[in-house]
C-alpha cells in the first residue's frame, strides 16, 4: 500500500462520493474507482458500502481508515524529525487560518514564504475562527480571529477596529433607522456588534439580513440595501468613498483581534519557527507596526 492510497481512503471517507473525491483530487472518476477496488482487494475487505447519497465506512473500513489516518500522521512526524534535524528546512507546514485573513492577507505572505523556502510543503485549511478553535490541535499554526486561543502560546498579530458604513448620512442630531446586513462569522463577532448597538442610542437596525460572505456584505452596502459593520482590513479603501462611523465604547475603539497560536515547543520545527516570523513581521495596516519593530 503506498501513502496516496491511504490519502485516498481518507479523503473518500470526508467527501462521500467517488465523484466528488475525483474531482477534489483531480482524477477522473473510473480512476479513483479502480483504485478503490485494487485497495479492498489488496485487504480482501469491502471498505464503503454505496448508497445513492454517500458511501459509507463498513466495521472492517473503520478499521482500516483508523489504520490509513495514523498511517499519514506517522508519515507527517517523520518528515517534521527529517526537517528539525536537517540543513535546508523542508517539511510540512499545517495551517489554520480565519477566511478574512486567507483572502486579504495570507496569498502575499505565504508566497514570500514559498519563494524563500521551495522544499517547505503547505497543508493549509480555511474557515471561520469559531470551526478552528475546535479542531487546533490538528494544527502546526492557527490564525483565528476574536479572543486568543487558551492552552496554547498566543501573539496578537493585530487590533482591528470596527466601523459602520452606509450609502447615506449617519445624523448626529436624529435617529437612523436603516435594515442591517451582516456576514457569516463566528459569535464573537456578532456579540461585539450587538453589544455596541445596545449601548448607543443614535442608530436602531430595522431588520438583519445575514450573508455567506464579508465580501457580499459589502456589495450589498454599496448597492444602498443597507448598514453594514466591517473591519478596516477589508474596508480601508471605501474610507473616502462611504458614509462610516468608528465603533466606540467609553472612548475606546471596538476591535476585532487576530492571533496566532501554536502548541509550547512547535516553534523547534524550522518551517514553523519561520512562518511564524513571517506572520509577526507584517504590517498588517498601515497605522500598526509589525511586531517585530516593536521588540
Amino acid at each position: 500500500m503506498k501513502i496516496d492510497d491511504y490519502l485516498l481512503l481518507l479523503k473518500l471517507n470526508e467527501i462521500g462520493t467517488i465523484r466528488g473525491t475525483a474531482k477534489v483530487i483531480l482524477i477522473s472518476q473510473p480512476a479513483v474507482t479502480q483504485r478503490l477496488k485494487y485497495i479492498e482487494d489488496y485487504f480482501g475487505e469491502a471498505i464503503f458500502i454505496r448508497t445513492s447519497k454517500r458511501l459509507i465506512p463498513t466495521p472492517v473500513g473503520e478499521i482500516i481508515l483508523a489504520h490509513a489516518s495514523g498511517v499519514i500522521a506517522r508519515e507527517h512526524e517523520l518528515k517534521n524529525k527529517l526537517a528539525e534535524s536537517g540543513k535546508d528546512v523542508q517539511g510540512t507546514l499545517s495551517i489554520a487560518c480565519s477566511s478574512l485573513i486567507s483572502q486579504r492577507f495570507l496569498p502575499a505572505i505565504l508566497g514570500e514564504f514559498t519563494a524563500a523556502f521551495p522544499k517547505v510543503a503547505i497543508d493549509l485549511v480555511t474557515g471561520i475562527s469559531e470551526d478552528i478553535r475546535r479542531d487546533h490541535k490538528k494544527y502546526h499554526v492557527c490564525i483565528i480571529r476574536g479572543e486568543k486561543l487558551r492552552e496554547t502560546t498566543s501573539i496578537r498579530l493585530f487590533d482591528d477596529p470596527l466601523f459602520m458604513f452606509d450609502t447615506e448620512p449617519f445624523p448626529k442630531d436624529k435617529l437612523k433607522e436603516r435594515p442591517l446586513i451582516s456576514f457569516k462569522s463566528d459569535d464573537s463577532m456578532h456579540e461585539l456588534v450587538d453589544n455596541w448597538l445596545y449601548h448607543q442610542e443614535k442608530i436602531k437596525p430595522l431588520k438583519t439580513m445575514t450573508v455567506d460572505q464579508i465580501e457580499t456584505c459589502k456589495q450589498f452596502m454599496k448597492q444602498g440595501i443597507g448598514m453594514a459593520v466591517l473591519p478596516e482590513s477589508v474596508s480601508d479603501s471605501m474610507m473616502d468613498r462611504y458614509p462610516h462611523i468608528a465603533l466606540k465604547l467609553a472612548g475606546k475603539s471596538v476591535t476585532r483581534d487576530t492571533w496566532v497560536c501554536y502548541q509550547e515547543g512547535i516553534r523547534k520545527l524550522p518551517q514553523v519557527d519561520h512562518f511564524i516570523t513571517a506572520l509577526t513581521n507584517t504590517e498588517f495596516l498601515p497605522h500598526q507596526q509589525p511586531l517585530s519593530a516593536l521588540d
